[in-house]
């Protein structure tokens, strides 16, 4: 059966997007169009390129997470210069290595831009800063900033819809005044765009199957903040939870694959193979239950 997919951020948790996706196979459920935030803009991305998810799968095993670290190379001579970096560049990752990894990735299927992929297949949420919106590429990028959707790079959509605060320096954007768009993580206004799909009459072309890496809201655990750096981490989970937890009602609770992921860090590039595949087993193990009572 054809289903619509939609993928929360969560950074390196994104490992429990396998699980599910390895349940949805085996259950011949084929996902159609699909969209995503963060992280899961980069699963969405390599699904609407062509990509299953045994080949996911080994793209993310051979992955050294470290490598997309790449600080301006003196900081390595002057460590203490990354925090004027921070400061004046607003992130202290540039961001390049994840965008051109993304780019030779995507390129194995053909794909460079949003023209490579079929019209409504793949959407990208971003925070606009400058302008304060939510913007989905590649639907917005005319009307918004008078860029030709059709010559976009799905790479570059997808590197800045990850860009997580002050972790990675954000990527501007030129707009219809002279003045540039500072552009951050899609999280940051829409962790989980459950309601991308939606037509204009508010129905459904086919059924959408949410997955959130994390518990629902209910469950989750009280932050313990100690110091200015927990104080930012707890603030940007919880905007990127407000808004989406306003949106989902009862009935669309019943269409979200709710993954249990609390305790890892979004940006912990260290964890270990021990953690990867534990993660995938809940994410297994989570698709294995919700499929059993989904209505579809």
């Amino acid at each position: 059966m054809k289903i619509d997919g939609v993928f929360s951020g969560g950074g390196v948790k994104a490992y429990g997007f396998l699980g599910v996706l390895e349940v949805l196979k085996s259950k011949e459920l084929k996902l159609e169009r699909v969209a995503g935030t963060s992280a899961g803009a980069i699963v969405a991305s390599f699904l609407a390129s062509g990509f299953d998810v045994d080949d996911i799968r080994l793209k993310l095993d051979e992955l050294d997470l470290k490598m997309f670290l790449d600080p301006p190379l003196i900081t390595k001579w002057l460590p203490f210069s990354k925090w004027v970096f921070l400061y004046f560049q607003l992130g202290i990752n540039k961001g390049d290595k994840l965008e051109n990894w993304l780019y030779s990735q995507l390129a194995e299927k053909n794909i460079y831009t949003f023209n490579d992929i079929p019209r409504g297949y793949l959407k990208v949420v971003i925070s606009d800063l400058s302008l304060g919106k939510l913007v989905v590429i590649p639907d917005d990028l005319e009307r918004v900033y008078g860029i030709n959707p059709l010559h976009f790079p799905v790479a570059k959509a997808v590197r800045m819809s990850a860009g997580f605060p002050y972790f990675f320096m954000p990527k501007k954007l030129p707009g219809k005044s002279n003045t540039k768009s500072i552009i951050v993580d899609g999280g940051l206004l829409s962790n989980f765009p459950l309601w991308i799909f939606d037509n204009q009459k508010g129905k459904q072309d086919r059924p959408i199957l949410g997955v959130k890496l994390s518990e629902t809201v209910e469950n989750t655990e009280p932050r313990r903040i100690r110091n200015a750096l927990d104080m930012f981490q707890a603030l940007f989970a919880t905007m990127k939870m407000a808004h989406d937890t306003r949106y989902i009602s009862t009935a669309q609770k019943r269409n979200i694959i709710f993954v249990p992921v609390e305790g890892i860090g979004a940006i912990n590039l260290s964890i270990n193979e021990a953690t990867k595949e534990n993660l995938i087993n809940i994410g297994m193990e989570s698709a294995e239950v919700f499929l059993q009572k989904w209505p579809k």
